[in-house]
């Protein structure tokens, strides 16, 4: 007794449903849905041609259009965390080196690191003040009182 195609692309979207469960970010679930239009194709009767191309769409319009759509329905309450150098702007850090713009020098003390740094309103900051980062560029920061 064979089991009718359409009935595996069933067992191979319930698979996909089911492994969704273990993993985030709804990608599995888009396999879900391609394999389920699989099934349909099936069922009418397409070839394994047709089937394949009806998973494959299917999967790839879920990726474009579902996915981004149920991940910012999941994250709309979520509060937007900087990361990286983002993350920097707004933080309070140590002068190590005199500010001053007029012979281009001066650093501050970030993380046990030292960044370049100058002043938004081109001031003279001595050593041992705190400053506020307010925006960066590529390595140098730009810092206030």
């Amino acid at each position: 007794m064979l089991i009718p195609v359409w009935s595996i692309w069933l067992i191979v979207a319930v698979a996909f449903v089911i492994l969704e469960v273990f993993t985030a970010g709804f990608a599995v679930m888009c396999f879900s849905f391609g394999a389920i239009a699989a099934a349909i194709v099936a069922a009418c009767g397409g070839g394994l041609v047709w089937q394949t191309l009806a998973f494959s769409i299917l999967t790839a319009l879920a990726f474009i259009f579902v996915r981004p759509m149920v991940i910012r329905l999941f994250h709309k309450n979520a509060p937007e965390v900087k990361t990286n150098a983002d993350a920097l702007i707004g933080r309070r850090v140590r002068v190590c080196e005199k500010i001053d713009a007029a012979v281009n020098s001066g650093r501050v003390a970030l993380d046990g690191d030292e960044w370049k740094a100058i002043t938004a309103d081109g001031s003279v900051i001595e050593v041992g003040e705190t400053v506020e980062i307010v925006s960066r560029d590529s390595i140098i920061l730009t810092v206030r009182l």
